[in-house]
């Protein structure tokens, strides 16, 4: 019972958190000089928790946590825990080109700290996608958005890297689907702990493996 009231505790306090991260992105999004918005996801979480146990896992993302909330405090950036294992920062004011140096850096500062919060025969390190306001989006909605491609194009790269939005030619989803189908895409995603531009990358994946063959 007591390991449910805290597992309850703490996805209460993830969900807070993101609410406020999102208030606080809608309100930078309407003063003058935009943001720029750092998304920043742990590699190999899963491998940490099958392998090393639900105890090492934890502890990457604590340390994780300690490191992004020391960095947006000293910046002055608003941080928040957004999913599981995916935390934001958001610089208002701050031009894409900075933040994208300095997300590189939080790079090399999270890759050190994990590097000593975790057993050596595990590999632990970050990804980080960048995006700008109103370089790359108009509302925080799209902002988000071009943040998580940004994120999943330097994924796909190999991850511990820093990624920018991808060019004008991809893109984005609802500009070909239903907020039907968007929401089904979005339940499901929830449900397999994925992201939905994963979802969206194996289903074009298996169409085109269809088509190919035929």
């Amino acid at each position: 019972m007591a390991v449910r009231v805290v597992r309850r505790t703490t996805e209460a306090a993830a969900k807070a958190s993101a609410t406020r991260f999102g208030d606080a992105l809608e309100k930078a999004l309407g003063s003058e000089g935009g943001a720029s918005l750092l998304l920043i996801d742990l590699d190999n979480l899963m491998v940490l928790n099958q392998d090393g146990g639900r105890a090492v896992g934890d502890k990457a993302i604590d340390v994780a946590t300690k490191v992004l909330a020391a960095a947006g405090k000293a910046e002055g950036w608003t941080f928040g825990r957004i999913g599981g294992d995916e935390f934001a920062l958001l610089a208002p004011g701050v031009p894409l080109e900075s933040a994208f140096l300095r997300a590189a850096r939080l790079r090399e500062e999270l890759a050190a700290a994990l590097r000593k919060a975790v057993p050596s025969r595990f590999t632990a390190t970050a990804t980080i996608g960048v995006a700008n306001a109103p370089r790359d989006a108009k509302t925080a909605e799209q902002l988000m958005r071009k943040a998580d491609l940004a994120l999943y194009a330097a994924k796909e790269q190999g991850g511990n890297a820093v990624g920018l939005p991808p060019g004008e030619d991809m893109v984005l989803k609802s500009s070909y689907y239903s907020s039907a189908q968007l929401g089904r895409l979005r339940s499901l995603a929830e449900r397999l702990k994925k992201k939905e531009a994963v979802l969206l990358r194996e289903g074009l994946d298996d169409l085109l493996r269809k088509y190919e063959r035929a």
